[in-house]
This record gives C-alpha cells, structure tokens and sequence, in this order.
C-alpha cells in the first residue's frame, strides 16, 4: 500500500519503521522539512517529502500532528491522492500545548470531527492512546491471548476496514468503537486511553467511557 505519514513524531516515526518493513512504500514528511528526515529516512526506506506532497498517489494518509497545527496543513493537501483514500488521525486535544478551542470545549464536538471538518475529509480515529515504543515492542500474532488491541472509530465503514486490516498487520487486533461522534470514548482520560490489553477489556473500557471531558483536560 501506498502510505504518507504527517508528522514524524514518536508516533509517526514508529509507524513509519513498522510499515516499511512490512513492505509498505511510505512517504514521509514534518513541518520542518524533507531534510530534517534524512536519518529517518535512511534508517527506513521511508520518502521524505514536504507535507503538501504526502499524499500525492497514498491510499492512507496518516496524520499524526499536534491538534493546534491541524488548521495550518495545506488546502487541497488530497487532491492528488488515490480513489478511496482512508484518512487516520491520531490527534489528541491537550489544552495546555493546544490552546482553548472552542468547538471542543463549548459545543462538545469531539477531537477527531473537529480535524475532519478543518481537513475536508472523513477520518478514522486510532493509535491517539497508544504508546509510541509498544507500536515497535508489543504486536504479536492473530491468536495470541496476550495480544493488544486498539479501539477504532470512524464514519466511513471502507476505511476502517482499511485501517481496521493495516492495525491487524501491524499485530494488534482492534475494536469497532463507533462512529466519529463517538469517539470521545477514547480521549485522553478515559478508562481505553492508555490501555495495554485486549479486546474484551477494550469493549469494555469503552463502554465504561464518560462523555464529560475531565477538568483535567479542560482549557
């Protein structure tokens, strides 16, 4: 599959060693520029390219940038890319690096509607609670008792499956966590966000989720 990766962080650089060496062609690229990628780039395989060219031709976009740059990523950043394109955002809403937004905090839009409606494009929500070293260190085969899984929320059933199948490669399972709207359940503070364990525990950490955003995550 053709892949671009936004943002070079600990998340997107430990997806971007994962997938290409799982034989993805994965383009990469940062707010700061394709030549601030050379070591990632060498040490992968990886593309390093500026963010209006990440997703020239990619079937997945991954777009793994802190929330408060998400107004900044280019206009018609999709134009390019391929029929069906699947969008995975990874973002949180942390006030205290983000800065108060005001559809969050007041209209209760959840993080991941809030970026589909600056990006023009739907998303599927996945990896926001993850921890970045457990992408390199804990995937293990379909089976495995002790296998992880990661909740997985979006809209637009074709590209969860997509992303849904790309998770299950990486070895972890997942599970459906509804749609966009509902994807409050696994913001940060809530019983799925951070959670190292699998799928009955996730379903059920999901269904134990509250919709009030705690203070403590609160502008």
């Amino acid at each position: 599959m053709k892949i671009g990766i936004i943002g070079a962080g600990n998340i997107g650089g430990n997806l971007t060693r994962r997938l290409t060496k799982l034989g993805h062609e994965v383009s990469v690229a940062n707010s700061r520029g394709p030549a601030t990628l050379t070591a990632l780039a060498e040490e992968t395989g990886a593309t390093p390219v500026t963010v209006a060219e990440a997703a020239r031709g990619a079937e997945l976009v991954v777009v793994t940038i802190p929330l408060k740059n998400v107004p900044d990523l280019p206009s018609g950043l999709f134009d390019g890319a391929a029929d069906g394109l699947a969008v995975l955002d990874t973002g949180n809403y942390y006030p205290g690096r983000d800065g108060r937004i005001d559809a969050i905090e007041d209209d209760g839009v959840t993080e991941s509607r809030w970026t589909e409606q600056h990006i023009g494009h739907p998303v599927i929500k996945a990896f926001n609670g993850t921890y970045a070293q457990d992408i390199l260190d804990k995937p293990l085969p379909a089976g495995d008792p002790e296998r992880m899984a990661l909740p997985v929320a979006g809209d637009d059933e074709a590209a969860k499956k997509v992303v849904r199948d790309l998770i299950d490669e990486l070895g972890f399972d997942t599970v459906d966590a509804g749609g966009i709207d509902e994807s409050w359940r696994q913001q940060p503070d809530t019983p799925v966000y951070g959670l190292r364990a699998g799928v009955a525990a996730v379903t059920d950490a999901l269904a134990a989720a509250s919709p009030e955003r705690p203070a403590t995550f609160r502008a």
